[in-house]
């Protein structure tokens, strides 16, 4: 049963098609020569929420003038060398889409329209060379610039002003239910009697909410609501949301452990103090802030005092309580930032506003190799396309390079966008009647303005409420755009049935361009992509061994947990459909383990020269578990093994520390490593320090 577009989406339809007929309106007035770009761009840039539309605005009209800059370049310099112009043009179209998948925030539109927005005018322009100079190639480029920028100006402005939705509630509502779900996973975590096997569910979502919250506030500067002075602190919250996964993850772990071991349960005095710890973080922003002082005196007072004759529980309680302290810390944070955006809310500028720090979104994965690939892909389409056009001297074949360079790039970030190709490959086809309608009966039909708005209120209003939502928009812009798009052939003058059908042809070839060459460079299966981003977060963690200088404990951190937001709906997609066993996605799952170790590696790191003014140096584990990361955790049993004797004689050495603050630290992290490592070895014991026969099993 079809689903009804609800009130929201057509009201956006109604805001998108008052811009769209404001800039055809614009278009007509000033006398541009190919007004139904303008409507057609407005469509392009329209989004139900106003920030988007504004930030995108920019972003498209920054990469459409370094097209047109390219465009004047390009075309004079190759015009006489065909073949050369053709492989030109696949190569920037390349190269741009390569620069944009290396960003995943808006700024990536900027390179894209930079690429294909050279294919809009170059094509065109190369139909007939006969008079081409540079000033008409200037003339055409400044013409398509103007009437994008129409566009683009009209629709930001009419989404801005008339009923503009904000992304300001979207972000709180978001961030709102992250800080809940983190609440509610802490005191499920603390508060559970008996051991568990945890909740990775939430896991998963709160890393998945944390990453999508990330994307979507980068439209915060740009929004209509006063959420927008609150940039800086909404970006430092998501920091610290993210913050909680490893720590929460690694209480969870350290209770697990303690609550099955020989006593079968912590003392009262630890289950009174972690009872308390959730109470605290339930009560949320209402917290005295002196008790978070408290509950952190109390976390010092329950650390065992360690020595050369401490056990494994001793340090996995020095542990537990290290986890815990920064649980308190990154609470009271997130805490503290969500008063700071209510302040924002009401107009005001918070007071550290300015001295919050974030992490930059250039730390977020991107997968270099899928990018290659996808530029290749997208540059070979384009060069084939082009040089077809070019071989086969057909005047209206035009149409097929841009839509193949098109289409590679608007599904480039997907991992496999061959099956969303064809269903663009079917829509365009489906368009043909209705682009046919109106170029060749309505418009010729409309003798003024108004009539031709009548004319097209009907299919773009009811259209235009399915792109509203994702799950429509891939059906409906191939249908909505290529319609738009065949009309500019009206200001062409070419509006009769012989050009309309070379026209579809033309664009049905460059669709079959882009299904193709996707399909023969861009293939990816799951696992190949799982694996890659697990080696990638692997290499991340060999880096870390070998750094001269210790990364920001924070950039690590959300590099790490956008990682396993990336991973969290891959594996739940194989796990539908069987395929968890294969090695990619086992990889994946002890995914966590790996990112706390990381993290006690970065935290070792800190300290080290604190550890070396105690004659302890790290180094030598640090830079082995280098090695065991950069050989994708593939050693031998006994090297695993002397890997672990390593760790448990780094522990020993540590426990004769006699700064307390250091010896504390160092414990913390090293019975940390240990544990995620080696999940089954043998516990800790001084009397046994260095020994292999405690290892058994396979080390990860």
């Amino acid at each position: 049963m079809i689903k009804l577009p609800e009130r929201e989406d057509f009201l956006f339809s109604l805001k998108s098609f008052i811009g769209a007929m404001l800039a055809l309106y614009l278009a007509f007035r000033l006398g541009l020569p190919r007004p139904f770009w303008a409507p057609l761009t407005a469509y392009v840039v329209s989004q139900p929420i106003a920030g988007a539309v504004r930030s995108k605005a920019l972003y498209r009209v920054t990469g459409t003038i370094i097209g047109a800059l390219a465009t004047i370049i390009l075309i004079p310099l190759f015009i006489n060398y065909a073949v050369v112009l053709c492989l030109a043009l696949g190569v920037w179209f390349g190269l741009c889409l390569f620069i944009s998948l290396q960003d995943r925030t808006p700024r990536a539109y900027a390179f894209m329209l930079a690429g294909y927005t050279v294919g809009l005018i170059t094509m065109p322009t190369l139909v007939d060379v006969t008079d081409l100079s540079i000033a008409s190639i200037y003339d055409v480029a400044l013409a398509r610039v103007e009437e994008i920028t129409l566009g683009i100006l009209c629709s930001t402005l009419v989404h801005s002003l008339i009923l503009p939705k904000s992304a300001g509630h979207v972000v709180l509502e978001r961030l709102d239910q992250a800080l809940r779900d983190a609440r509610q996973w802490v005191g499920n975590v603390l508060t559970e009697s008996s051991s568990g096997s945890g909740n990775p569910v939430n896991l998963n979502k709160l890393a998945q909410i944390i990453t999508e919250l990330r994307m979507m506030s980068t439209h915060l500067p740009y929004d209509t609501s006063h959420l927008r002075w609150t940039a800086n602190i909404v970006r430092a919250l998501q920091d610290r949301l993210a913050s909680l996964v490893p720590v929460l993850s690694a209480i969870e772990d350290r209770l697990n452990v303690l609550r099955n071991s020989n006593t079968g349960q912590l003392s009262p005095a630890w289950q009174k103090l972690l009872d308390d710890i959730a109470e605290w973080t339930a009560r949320g922003v209402e917290n005295d802030p002196a008790s978070a002082i408290r509950l952190r005196k109390r976390i010092d007072d329950a650390i065992p005092a360690i020595d050369a004759e401490s056990h494994w529980e001793d340090m996995l309680l020095a542990n537990l309580a290290s986890e815990l302290y920064r649980l308190v810390d990154v609470c009271e944070d997130c805490f503290d930032l969500r008063r700071q955006i209510n302040i924002g809310l009401k107009g005001e500028m918070p007071p550290t506003e300015m001295r919050k720090t974030k992490v930059s979104t250039i730390t977020l994965h991107v997968d270099r190799r899928l990018a290659l690939s996808s530029a290749f892909a997208a540059g070979m389409a384009m060069f084939l396309s082009s040089l077809f056009w070019v071989i086969s001297g057909w005047p209206t074949g035009f149409a097929a390079p841009m839509m193949a360079g098109m289409y590679c790039m608007f599904f480039a970030t997907m991992d496999n966008p061959t099956p969303i190709l064809k269903i663009q490959f079917f829509y365009t086809l489906l368009s043909t009647p209705v682009a046919g309608l109106y170029l060749l009966l309505f418009l010729p039909s409309a003798h003024s303005f108004e009539m031709m708005m009548l004319l097209f209120a009907p299919f773009l209003l009811w259209f235009g409420t399915y792109l509203a939502k994702p799950a429509t928009m891939i059906k409906v812009i191939p249908f909505m755009f290529t319609t738009l798009a065949t009309l500019t052939m009206f200001d062409m003058g070419s509006a009769n049935m012989t050009s309309f059908i070379n026209s579809q042809v033309s664009q049905a070839i460059g669709v079959g361009f882009a299904v193709l060459f996707t399909a023969l460079f861009r293939s990816a299966n799951l696992e190949t992509i799982t694996r890659r981003l697990v080696h990638s977060m692997w290499n991340d963690i060999s880096t870390l061994g070998k750094a001269l200088r210790a990364p920001s404990v924070m950039a690590v951190t959300v590099r790490m947990v956008d990682g396993i937001s990336l991973l969290a709906p891959r594996l739940a997609t194989v796990q539908k459909t069987g395929a968890a066993s294969l090695p990619g996605f086992l990889s994946a799952l002890d995914i966590l383990s790996d990112l706390r170790v990381g993290l006690n590696m970065t935290r070792l790191l800190r300290i080290d020269p604190k550890l070396e003014r105690q004659n302890f140096t790290i180094r030598p584990l640090l830079e082995r578990l280098s090695d065991y990361y950069g050989h994708r955790k593939n050693l031998p049993v006994d090297n695993a093994a002397e890997l672990l004797g390593q760790i448990d004689q780094a522990l020993y050495r540590a426990a004769n520390i006699h700064s307390h603050a250091q010896q504390s630290n160092a414990i913390a992290a090293l019975a940390g490593i240990r544990r995620d490592l080696f999940p089954d070895a043998l516990p800790y014991s001084p009397l046994t320090e260095g020994s292999k026969d405690r290892f058994y099993g396979k080390a990860a």
